[in-house]
């Protein structure tokens, strides 16, 4: 790693920087999700940080949300089949709405942060 000192016309601390070119991300900012619903499986790449609600009904996987996708029905519960640890906390909308055990989770409420695989309950 390069480091440099640079004495600051306003200083007489040196101050350190990192070049950008060694700067660098341990994770991948990409996920492999895989959606389970009827008789069909979906496989998408998704951007880490977004909802499985997000990421479906951006590859037109069809996902009910009565409530668009605000954490108040449940509508969009599913069962994790893998990958529980790549996604958020459940948070307290989730356990207001009574998802409080593995391996449910709210579609909406949950943030994927790797790879993962749902099955999406039918009603």
């Amino acid at each position: 790693m390069k480091m440099h000192a640079y004495a600051g016309a306003y200083s007489n601390r040196p101050a350190m920087y990192i070049h950008k070119e060694d700067a660098h991300n341990d994770k991948d900012p990409m996920a492999k999700v895989t959606f389970i619903y009827g008789d069909q499986t979906k496989e998408v790449e998704a951007e880490n940080g977004k909802t499985l609600l997000q990421i479906g009904l951006e590859s037109d996987v069809p996902i009910e949300n009565a409530c668009g996708g605000n954490g108040f029905c449940t509508t969009c519960m599913c069962n994790v089949k893998k990958g529980m640890k790549n996604l958020s906390e459940r948070n307290a909308r989730e356990e207001n709405m009574g998802i409080v055990n593995d391996p449910e989770r709210l579609t909406c409420q949950a943030e994927v942060q790797g790879d993962c695989t749902i099955e999406l309950i039918d009603f």
